[in-house]
């Protein structure tokens, strides 16, 4: 999305720069503070943002298409607090979970929101230190990932059933059971994926097996390591036609959602301790 200055939208929209200046303030989508323009939070809902330039200062941009006569209230949003309040946890458990969800991440003293927070309704705001965090459109309280990322954390039964049940509709997954131990106690369903899960162990890497994806699709991946919001596929049967259309919906799911991926295959198995350490290394994860 490009964003342009006011008074370059002004000119788009054949209206004088004053005109839409007033036009803005009337909406209380921005002020003037000492000279300078500040955009509120229903600015910032309407699609505007901060920028800075070295010769003029901070200043607000909109989205080159905005509607100036679109209704916004921030009273129709959520933040931490109220989301904890409606799910009965604490504000500080919601953020766990939205990062989990890759959501949000950590970054300058507060919380940012990522690509896939602002499909699911995220708002990103700056308090007046400087301090950024979020607020949500409230259809946020009925999002099913967020309900159930909650639901799994307190071990909710039914959550369980219906994973139980998915499992027995994928024909994969019913062919080839986890029945492998790993040494951190997961169960895999092959050689290969055992050695994986080894790696990962032994590298003191947190990882997840068989987690499922936070996309309207039902799809689980093999591995997901937390701390970098990154999945790990295994192509182990590339020569069955059924097992290669099932990883080309995967990879076009992966990539429809601009999810990090790190795949593997037969060759990679072989060589494992240098290929995944170096394909790791992309992401940032560094092993000795």
């Amino acid at each position: 999305m490009k964003f342009i200055s006011t008074t370059a939208l002004a000119k788009k929209n054949n209206l004088e720069p004053n005109e839409l200046f007033r036009k803005l303030t009337e909406k209380q989508w921005i002020y003037k503070k000492e000279g300078t323009w500040i955009l509120t939070k229903d600015g910032r809902i309407a699609g505007g943002d901060s920028k800075y330039n070295p010769k003029f200062g901070e200043y607000v941009v909109w989205p080159e298409n905005l509607n100036f006569n679109k209704t916004v209230s921030s009273t129709n949003t959520v933040n931490a607090t109220k989301i904890g309040e409606y799910f009965s946890i604490s504000n500080r458990k919601v953020n766990l979970y939205l990062s989990e969800l890759g959501w949000i991440e950590k970054g300058k003293g507060g919380w940012i929101s990522t690509n896939s927070g602002v499909r699911n309704g995220a708002k990103q705001m700056e308090a007046r230190n400087g301090k950024p965090y979020i607020i949500w459109d409230e259809s946020v309280l009925s999002n099913k990932h967020l309900i159930r990322e909650i639901k799994e954390s307190q071990g909710d039964i039914d959550i369980q059933a219906e994973d139980h049940e998915q499992e027995s509709l994928d024909d994969f997954r019913t062919k080839f059971p986890a029945t492998l131990r790993t040494p951190d106690g997961h169960y895999v369903r092959s050689r290969a994926e055992l050695l994986i899960d080894d790696f990962l162990y032994k590298n003191g890497i947190v990882h997840a097996y068989e987690r499922k994806l936070n996309i309207d699709e039902d799809m689980y991946c093999d591995f997901y390591i937390p701390k970098e919001k990154l999945y790990i596929e295994y192509w182990g049967l590339e020569e069955n036609e059924k097992y290669a259309q099932r990883k080309k919906v995967k990879q076009d799911l992966y990539k429809k959602y601009n999810i990090n991926l790190i795949e593997l295959n037969g060759d990679d198995i072989t060589n494992l301790d240098e290929r995944l350490a170096a394909k790791l290394r992309r992401f940032n994860i560094i092993v000795d």
